[in-house]
């Protein structure tokens, strides 16, 4: 595959190659080093400046016809999908995640945009009739200026969801990529730039001297995808502001494997939660708790499957797993590892770093790992299983439960009762059952607990970057009309 080398320009007011006078970054293929990417760091000035020229067009963009709004989305999407090749190739130079992969996320955001085009026309408000001369009515109006600040772990994808939300409600975006995938976020913002009104849709680089900037800023919402202590940081920002914040953070989701089930299909649902992306995936599995009566069969598969797995750089063809993001990252994964075999978990695969350049870590199986370890309480985002074994459901359950996280958490079970307990009991924002991906187009997630606040995806995301105006009118003097 072609590689190439992404010099990154920054779109301030509709001015492209605007800003940059904070220095530069360089960004390193994780693979082997390679740098891919220079990238300008906008200063504080130059964030405030963006966010006064956003309010300069908020309010042309909130008084265009929603159906205009919606053509423009539609006009991305067409955008994005004539880039997806590129873009594919910028996420895979950046942070690893093999090709296949890549494309798959391009494509999902591509779909977001388009199903946001299609819903945002046909939104409408409660109408409530009171006397014979009054009505109220709840009238849908966008919040203004929206600070994006998205991840790294795939980037096009949820960057489409807040951008894509955001845009087709009638808001001003400052849009800021990770500062690890700074060129897919350029990228991505040329091609939406070619379609939208001037100024509409800006692009600021940095790392999180930037996002704070931006979140300590003039802004309507604060939106966030990424870590936890980042988000806190957003949201105590927003609360000296009176921005709304909107947060997706970390998570460390449970799968939950049911006396009965096959355990061969169980380790496989394991892997490809555990595995998928490199584990850095913000509903990947990171603990598993398994009865034990199906315990041995489905580590014994689970640690099959993880050397099966074909390792490599991510633009190599038929790589399924590929490396970290970057090498402080796995530290981060491997010490975790390593503290938990300290503290008596046994290594069943992997857990061992390798030799040569880049991040890679391999598919790591921890067994005789014990719920209050670091490695199954807190987030490792990494392609790392670590196993629990319990004798009941209830144990299971409670165990899943007690987390200070809240994203998302999985059952596979045989039983429709022990799955009506788990989507009532477990206290996360979504609860897959029989499956560690999936669902319907147009889902939606509400994270709880250390995971965020506010709806990511779905229909409810535009409710998110509306503010709803309560109106009443009466006939004069209290009459009629």
């Amino acid at each position: 595959m072609h590689r190439r080398m992404y010099t990154v320009a920054q779109l301030i007011g509709g001015v492209w190659g605007a800003g940059g006078a904070g220095g530069e970054l360089v960004v390193h293929d994780p693979a082997d080093g390679r740098p891919v990417s220079t990238v300008p760091v906008a200063t504080a000035d130059e964030v405030g400046k963006a966010v006064e020229a956003a309010r300069g067009v908020a309010p042309g963009w909130a008084a265009t016809d929603p159906a205009e709004r919606a053509a423009a989305l539609h006009r991305a999407a067409d955008a994005v999908q004539t880039a997806a090749q590129e873009l594919a190739a910028a996420v895979t130079a950046e942070m690893g995640k093999p090709l296949a992969d890549a494309r798959g996320g391009v494509e999902a955001g591509v779909g977001t945009l388009r199903q946001y085009a299609e819903l945002a026309p046909v939104r409408g408000g409660r109408t409530l009739l009171g006397g014979a001369g009054s009505i109220d009515f709840m009238a849908p109006q966008p919040r203004g200026v929206v600070a994006a600040i998205t991840p790294w772990n795939d980037p096009v994808a949820v960057s489409c969801g807040l951008l894509g939300a955001a845009l087709v409600t009638g808001n001003a975006v400052l849009y800021k990529p990770s500062e690890r995938t700074p060129a897919t976020g350029w990228l991505l913002a040329r091609a939406l730039d070619e379609v939208l009104p001037p100024g509409v849709l800006s692009l600021l680089t940095g790392g999180g001297e930037v996002g704070a900037a931006l979140a300590g800023g003039d802004v309507d919402v604060v939106a966030h995808v990424g870590a936890t202590a980042t988000g806190r940081r957003i949201a105590a920002a927003a609360a000296r502001t009176g921005a709304k914040a909107l947060l997706e953070n970390g998570g460390s989701d449970p799968l939950v494997v049911d006396a009965g089930v096959d355990p061969v299909w169980a380790a496989e649902q394991a892997a490809l939660g555990a595995f998928a992306n490199a584990g850095q995936i913000c509903v990947a599995v990171e603990r598993i708790y398994v009865h034990r009566d199906v315990a041995e069969d489905f580590v014994d598969a689970l640690v099959r499957r993880a050397g099966a797995l074909r390792v490599g750089p991510g633009r190599d063809p038929g790589t399924e797993l590929g490396p970290l993001v970057d090498r402080r990252h796995r530290d981060h994964v491997h010490g975790q590892v390593t503290a938990a075999v300290a503290g008596g978990a046994r290594l069943r695969a992997g857990g061992v770093l390798p030799d040569g350049p880049g991040a890679f870590y391999p598919a790591t199986v921890v067994v005789d790992c014990r719920h209050e370890m670091t490695l199954v309480r807190e987030e490792t985002f990494g392609p790392v299983a670590p196993v629990v074994v319990v004798d009941s459901f209830s144990e299971a359950l409670r165990c899943a439960a007690d987390s200070p996280y809240g994203l998302a958490a999985t059952v596979l079970t045989g039983s429709m009762s022990h799955a009506q307990r788990a989507w009532r009991e477990l206290p996360v924002g979504t609860v897959k059952v029989n499956a560690v991906f999936g669902g319907a187009p147009g889902g939606a997630a509400q994270p709880r607990r250390g995971s965020g606040q506010g709806f990511g995806y779905g229909p409810e995301l535009l409710d998110e970057f509306t503010a709803t105006k309560a109106v009443h009118i009466e006939a004069p003097g209290g009459g009629h009309w």
